[in-house]
């Protein structure tokens, strides 16, 4: 069952990680990487989908998040340091573990949001652990803001420690993404057009939490070191990459920033790039109006690519 939360161990940390069962003759294993600020739990819904439809679903939770420990990980923060290597193994890591009780099967990996970034860099450090890859929801093209807010993380970093959370960050990303809603009630309104959705997520302990400097800092080295040719290089130019945004989410600048990644990786040469904006859909796809559609389509997505892989 989904609901059960079960652990592997991993160099430094205890993953905490859900598992749905495929229902159906199983066609390849879904490996689900959650985003800032939230955890594995929440992607329930979208694991028995894919279950239903012959996928074993596995989905951690990342350092720093939801109920995975390690002792240099609080909730809000990776590491005290390396810790964008770290949530990379870690990916790695379920990725064996899931692949040893499925022996045979592809292996397709998912990211939202902030797993989205974690996911294409696993990808790009362990390609041949991977038949597929999804990002959904992902914001990697921050360009010269990107640059400017590192340059403002090393500051604080300077003045306060890389331990405690970040002051400016949260207002230039959540507060303004929070702002941009027309009548909004709450500040996370921006995740989705579905109120009983936003108020789960607001009431949930283990969602919304103030992220630490180094994870700020963490994040923005995964944003920049992906789609950098020297790693984008060592992946097979006919993997499967499906990339997902939403026309109203602000966190990727209502899906611009899907499609600059989509243009630069078929500017690279990868030629099975398959790439969705769902006009009027904000950050969270899986849990916005229509996500249904959007997870039968992503489901379909799937078929095509563990039949080729």
């Amino acid at each position: 069952m989904f609901s059960e939360t079960q652990r592997l161990a991993v160099p430094g940390a205890s993953l905490a990680y859900h598992h749905a069962e495929a229902i159906t003759p199983p066609r390849g294993i879904l490996l689900i990487s959650h985003g800032l600020a939230e955890h594995s739990k929440r992607y329930h819904s979208f694991a028995e989908s894919m279950a239903a439809r012959g996928y074993h679903v596995y989905a951690h939770d990342h350092r720093g998040h939801g109920e995975t420990t390690a002792p240099d990980a609080p909730i809000g923060r990776f590491a005290r340091r390396s810790g964008a290597e770290r949530v990379i193994g870690d990916v790695v890591a379920m990725r064996g573990h899931a692949a040893s009780r499925h022996p045979g099967l592809p292996v397709i990996l998912f990211g939202h949001s902030m797993g989205g970034l974690i996911a294409l860099n696993a990808a790009v450090t362990a390609p041949a652990d991977f038949d597929a890859v999804a990002v959904w929801n992902s914001n990697f093209a921050v360009g010269l803001a990107g640059r400017a807010a590192q340059a403002i993380l090393l500051a604080e970093r300077m003045l306060k420690g890389s331990d405690v959370p970040s002051g400016l960050l949260p207002k230039l990303t959540f507060g303004t993404w929070g702002k941009s809603i027309s009548g909004r009630r709450t500040e996370f309104d921006w995740l989705t057009r579905r109120p009983d959705e936003v108020d789960k997520y607001v009431a949930d302990p283990l969602c919304g939490f103030a992220a630490s400097v180094s994870l700020w800092l963490d994040l923005f080295e995964l944003t920049f070191r992906a789609p950098q040719k020297t790693h984008l290089d060592r992946l097979p130019r006919n993997m499967p990459i499906h990339l997902v945004g939403g026309g109203e989410d602000p966190a990727t600048e209502r899906g611009k920033a899907v499609l600059w990644l989509s243009n630069h990786l078929k500017g690279r040469g990868f030629s099975r790039i398959s790439t969705e904006i769902y006009q009027d859909v904000r950050h969270e796809t899986l849990n916005e109006i229509g996500a249904d559609a959007a997870i039968a389509a992503f489901a379909d997505w799937c078929d095509r690519a563990v039949a080729r892989s």
